[in-house]
């Protein structure tokens, strides 16, 4: 393993367990000496042609792509390097709003909120154009198949890629606590990524459900 870990962090907006397994990663590196590269990608493109129900409304889908049309609008105009900011200033609109559950997301003005997390992080209002334009939708399967494309990706998000080496999760049903609680589950994620023989270790999820603290 390299002296300071990389991680490639690719991330949907709109999904709770993305978001926060992103949340205790940024908490991890405030007590470790690690980097995160930070990549869109699109659970609606990568689930085209076999979507859920819920996404059969218009208004629905619409909303569900407007996030990452807009991310990679951004990436494209400024570099990855925004994608961390733009991310947190979407994601906590959506995921700490006193939401409950993907209605209470969808029912939000997505315009309102886009434009609001722009303004956030010092971006062009105009970059909020890119939510209802599909031609962004070339960059997202682009950015879904260097993240998916490979031997331990390909289910969903949170994929990271830890120096090179793709996993699909940690999925996290909680917001993990700052300090080194957070440190020590990334010591064990980083020692299961410097096994090269390692592949899957999983448990049944139940009922849990997200909990953003």
């Amino acid at each position: 393993m390299p002296e300071k870990p990389h991680v490639d962090f690719w991330f949907d907006s709109l999904c709770p367990w993305s978001w926060i397994t992103s949340r205790w990663l940024l908490e991890a590196q405030k007590v470790r000496d690690l980097e995160v590269t930070w990549h869109v990608m699109s659970l609606v493109v990568l689930n085209e042609g076999d979507l859920p129900h819920q996404l059969n409304d218009p208004e629905m889908l619409r909303k569900v792509y407007a996030p990452v049309r807009v991310a990679a609008a951004v990436e494209d105009a400024y570099g990855r390097e925004m994608l961390g900011p733009l991310y947190t200033a979407i994601g906590s609109r959506i995921h700490h709003a006193g939401n409950k559950g993907f209605k209470d997301v969808v029912a939000r003005d997505f315009d309102v909120l886009i434009a609001d997390a722009l303004a956030e992080v010092g971006l062009p209002a105009a970059l909020a154009q890119a939510a209802a334009d599909p031609t962004w939708d070339a960059a997202l399967k682009k950015s879904n198949s260097e993240g998916m494309d490979v031997p331990g990706g390909g289910i969903g998000t949170p994929t990271l890629h830890i120096n090179g080496v793709a996993f699909f999760g940690p999925v996290i049903g909680r917001i993990v606590p700052s300090g080194e609680e957070a440190g020590k589950l990334w010591d064990a994620v980083l020692t299961l990524a410097s096994c090269p023989d390692f592949w899957e270790l999983k448990r049944d999820r139940a009922d849990l459900e997200p909990d953003f603290g």
